[in-house]
């Protein structure tokens, strides 16, 4: 069993370790997204969060990777991602006049872009929601307050990719990083009832899109 000090040490220590490399990252380099997504995020998130796993003589499903409650993960990720999809819509359509999603999707296919998606949420729900929420939640023993701080350090990581990369106006930016932290709460809020992160997973995804389209 993992001690309570022990849990909010180690969650304290990737989540400022994430703060500081990926903030750095973000003003220093733009490589393509795909390798960005594939290859470089797969490395800094989460090799330190495998490494930290094991160091604590805990498994895969400390990260809510298992197959149990799989399905009722994909459900309560459809129904909160719907809302996050209407939203998208209405977004769009105040901000363009008319439902123009195609201006934000860019060159690449949808599938490329819902498999990148995939691969963004694989990489960010297992450290954020597998990993921190979890010890956070271990170490405050409560949810809430488990849910709030992971949410916080959620939110802060985002603000470099709407300042250094999006290059979002300040009104542009406050929002985006509103609706980032509306997605942390929901998204632990899905995984502390599932305690399967899958279902994170999921609704990251169906999060993803009305960034994309409000971008």
């Amino acid at each position: 069993m993992l001690k309570r000090e022990t849990a909010i040490k180690n969650a304290t220590t990737i989540a400022t370790y994430l703060l500081i490399i990926w903030g750095f990252y973000r003003f220093l380099f733009k490589l393509p997204e795909e390798i960005e997504e594939l290859i470089v995020k797969p490395v800094v998130w989460l090799l330190p969060v495998f490494w930290y796993t094991k160091k604590e003589n805990l498994g895969l499903t400390s990260l809510g990777i298992t197959l149990k409650n799989l399905f009722p993960a994909i459900y309560f990720a459809l129904g909160l991602g719907a809302i996050f999809v209407i939203e998208a819509v209405i977004i769009n359509f105040i901000k363009y006049g008319g439902l123009d999603f195609g201006a934000n999707i860019g060159d690449k296919a949808i599938i490329a872009s819902l498999g990148l998606s995939f691969a963004t949420a694989f990489s960010e729900e297992i450290s954020f929601r597998g990993y921190l929420f979890n010890r956070f939640w271990i170490g405050l023993g409560s949810e809430w307050k488990a849910n709030f701080i992971t949410s916080a350090f959620w939110t802060l990581i985002h603000v470099p990719i709407a300042v250094f990369l999006w290059k979002f106006t300040f009104s542009s930016t406050i929002i985006y990083l509103f609706l980032t932290t509306l997605f942390g709460i929901g998204s632990a809020f899905i995984f502390a009832r599932t305690k399967n992160v899958f279902s994170s997973i999921f609704l990251h995804v169906l999060w993803e899109w009305p960034i994309i389209l409000f971008r």
